[in-house]
């Protein structure tokens, strides 16, 4: 399993290396845009070669010359153009063909596997079929595996497309779940009062925010703490209970803590550390460049760890058996 190579496209913080590199992957070289991105990057994979800028911006062939034989190509292409988070705001058709990029790599390195990871509704993208398409004539196989990191033991339900494109054999059968019982916002708050906490009911507090906190307080009683949501478009009033896996990370600051106490309700946001861990990093893991907003945006835009294990190490069993 160590002598299965990997290259990571639009790697961001991490997410899909660390992912693959516990599935027994080495992980050759890493490429993203994003400087503070890189940082984080290097700061968790300090033997990893990364390479800073656009994708489209680097010569496959002599990047094959360098790097050496890969086996495998691991890519998270832009994804806001897909995602139904961007509401009625125009495309960007420049950003989605980033996809097509994976081809690019792909007819230089001539990996055995590669693993294509976004949003679901990439699947509505006009041209999704022609980028399968063109895996196809490539050579692989192609199979459509719609995963939720709620059953890989990620304590957030998050619904991912996995692409999985092989050589040599039927891609079709996906990971199995490896958690029966989903861990939740319990699980990753910190509980040594280290966050400072403020009033619920503030002067300045906006009155939606109070409206939502109601909403909650009707449903679990006053005695329980739970979770406001902002930019939700789920229905679901804007609250979850901390009994849940957390709703779905996005590049914003989008969930406030509030408990019970003795002077009133009190609430403060979740904090990236605990964003962190609620993607299914472990605490070792480090993010430790760039503002709080470009942390959670780093958050937020990665792969669940845990679930792209699962789906590499159903690939590298193939290998062994």
């Amino acid at each position: 399993m160590e002598s299965i190579r990997a290259i990571d496209l639009f790697c961001g913080g991490g997410g899909s290396s660390w992912g693959a590199q516990n599935a027994g992957v080495r992980i050759a070289a890493g490429f993203d845009s994003w400087e503070v991105a890189g940082k984080i990057y290097q700061d968790n994979f300090p033997r990893t070669k990364f390479f800073l800028g656009r994708v489209e911006d680097h010569k496959p062939s002599p990047l094959k010359r360098r790097l050496g034989r890969i086996d495998l190509i691991l890519a998270s292409p832009e994804c806001t153009n897909h995602s139904p988070a961007k509401g009625k705001a125009p495309r960007c058709e420049l950003s989605r063909a980033t996809a097509f990029q994976v081809v690019r790599y792909a007819e230089a390195f001539q990996p055995r596997w590669i693993l294509i990871e976004n949003v679901v509704s990439m699947r509505n993208w006009t041209r999704y079929g022609e980028l399968i398409a063109c895996l196809i004539e490539l050579g692989y196989s192609c199979s459509e595996h719609i995963l939720d990191s709620a059953d890989f033991g990620v304590p957030q339900s998050r619904r991912r497309l996995f692409v999985v494109c092989d050589r040599d054999a039927d891609p079709s059968v996906g990971p199995p779940a490896s958690s029966s019982s989903p861990r939740t916002v319990a699980d990753i708050l910190c509980p040594n009062g280290e966050y400072a906490f403020t009033q619920l009911r503030s002067p300045n507090r906006a009155q939606a925010t109070i409206e939502r906190a109601l909403r909650a307080l009707e449903v679990i009683g006053p005695q329980e703490p739970f979770l406001i949501v902002y930019y939700g478009s789920d229905h679901a009033g804007g609250w979850q209970p901390i009994s849940k896996p957390l709703r779905t990370i996005t590049t914003l600051d989008r969930f406030a803590y509030v408990r019970p106490h003795e002077g009133g309700h009190i609430m403060r946001m979740l904090q990236p550390e605990e964003l962190k861990l609620a993607m299914g990093w472990p605490k070792r893991f480090r993010i430790m460049h760039g503002t709080r907003r470009e942390r959670i945006k780093i958050i937020g835009n990665a792969v669940c760890p845990p679930v792209m294990q699962a789906v590499v190490s159903a690939l590298v069993r193939k290998v062994s058996s």
